[in-house]
């Protein structure tokens, strides 16, 4: 495209923000041009504002741009959020109101029953939530990112088989808590086995995600019941879980791989440049998947599941590992951006505007 849709990035300095920056990096349909962070960030060039920690060399046209403060008189109207928690909710309401299209990392909005809690290839259709929206611009979030790799293993067996049941756990890497992140002398040599809302995180958020729009709204999907454990390794990249899952009616092992190896969503159909040609990728061998050999796949948008066996407890149990900086926050919420473009949500806010 020769004209691009101006970018703005709140929460540039921290690692979800930088992570950003790096996978934004000639992108055929968005561009980076404007940059906002904290007051002690604001005024600096960003390259003297930043600590990079981005595997990627920083490329020089961001480098040299200067930090703004998180207020809402950015040109660009395209906002991609990064912020912390304690600061996003406020922030992006602002943005909304001022005619805004944020699509954000953080957790405040992803329950505000007009918000849509997305995942492209499971929940495309609740983006019809924005329609009800109260802002001139819009929120739209993604959810948390030990829930988007478990979700993208089990839509495709709950739109098939109908689940009842589903006990998780985590074991999840370490830039899951940003950075500088758990100390050294905390994590080598052990496993923590908690991390503060993450539990709860996966238990309610898939019944959003999993529930029906009705006449404006999200129905939930409260049929199905979920137990959450969750544990930080010393693993950089990349969550491992391990799923219990029962369902309405037994499948086959069979019927439950095919299902995996079959499905597709709205991405793939129109092609978006960040999704995977496969969302679900499955592993018949014994040992995978693992962070070191999976976490990559599709450019990290994928996810990984293997080790499917039948459970005395419940009906099936499998592992699944996604990206979770990747997948899990920055190039799932540019996937949701694409989204929005290709769909017409952009429309409004004149994205074809030159950079």
């Amino acid at each position: 495209m020769e004209n691009k849709i101006k970018v703005g990035i709140l929460g540039a300095t921290g690692s979800v923000g930088q992570k950003f920056i790096e996978l934004l990096k000639n992108h055929p349909w968005f561009e980076i041009a404007e940059l906002g962070a904290s007051e002690r960030s604001a005024g600096k060039k960003y390259s003297d504002a930043t600590n990079w920690i981005m595997k990627t060399p920083l490329q020089k046209n961001v480098a040299d741009l200067i930090v703004k403060e998180c207020l809402p008189n950015f040109e660009s109207k395209l906002i991609f959020s990064g912020l912390d928690s304690s600061v996003a909710e406020q922030i992006e309401t602002d943005f909304a109101n001022a005619g805004y299209f944020v699509i954000s990392n953080s957790r405040n909005h992803r329950f505000d029953k007009d918000v849509p809690l997305l995942i492209p290839e499971v929940n495309a259709d609740h983006l019809e939530l924005l329609n009800a929206q109260p802002y001139k611009g819009g929120i739209v979030t993604n959810p948390n990112c030990s829930t988007i790799g478990m979700v993208l293993a089990l839509k495709p067996l709950h739109d098939a088989f109908k689940i009842k049941k589903i006990n998780v756990v985590t074991m999840q890497a370490l830039s899951g808590g940003g950075y500088p992140g758990v100390p050294s002398m905390d994590i080598i040599d052990n496993v923590i086995p908690f991390i503060s809302g993450e539990e709860e995180k996966m238990e309610t958020e898939p019944l959003k995600i999993l529930g029906k729009l009705d006449n404006g709204e999200i129905i939930f999907e409260n049929n199905i019941k979920i137990s959450a454990q969750c544990n930080r390794v010393a693993v950089i990249d990349g969550h491992l879980e391990t799923v219990q899952v029962e369902f309405e009616t037994k499948p086959t092992k069979d019927e439950i791989i095919a299902a995996w190896e079959n499905f597709k969503g709205l991405p793939q159909e129109l092609k978006l440049p960040f999704a995977p040609i496969k969302p679900v990728h499955y592993f018949s061998q014994n040992n995978l998947p693992q962070p070191k050999l999976q976490r990559d796949i599709e450019n990290g948008m994928a996810a990984s599941v293997g080790r499917l066996r039948e459970d005395s407890l419940f009906h099936y149990k499998f592992v699944v590992l996604s990206h979770n900086t990747v997948r899990g926050a920055a190039g799932g919420t540019i996937l949701n951006a694409e989204l929005l473009k290709a769909k017409g949500f952009l429309d409004k806010i004149l994205w074809a505007e030159k950079v």
